[in-house]
């Protein structure tokens, strides 16, 4: 039985689900620190995390180099994070729970 071990899939699978913890945990903190800090909790970082990794990838598809499209990508994220903040959160911030 031992000999039909397969060590390659074991360490795939472990590595693989310790990746995904580490996933999960960021996400957790992400929304600890958003309602901590403001009292609202912010279902919107997932929408943002893929609205980053589409532009990241179109700008790349389209030629822009790899440090150029990083860099756009970050002060795009800057930009519409505030603008989620001045607006959305920020009107929220510390208001009862049933206006949420």
């Amino acid at each position: 039985m031992i000999a039909d071990f397969d060590y390659q899939f074991f360490i795939e699978v472990l590595v693989g689900g310790l990746l995904s913890g580490v996933m999960y945990s960021l996400v957790a903190i992400g929304f600890v620190l958003i309602y901590k800090t403001s009292g609202v909790l912010n279902f919107a970082q997932g929408a943002m995390l893929l609205f980053a990794a589409l532009t990241f990838v179109s700008l790349v598809e389209r030629g822009v180099p790899f440090a150029l499209a990083l860099v756009a990508t970050f002060a795009t994220m800057v930009a519409i994070g505030i603008a989620i903040e001045r607006t959305v959160l920020r009107p929220l911030t510390n208001k009862p729970p049933i206006t949420l």
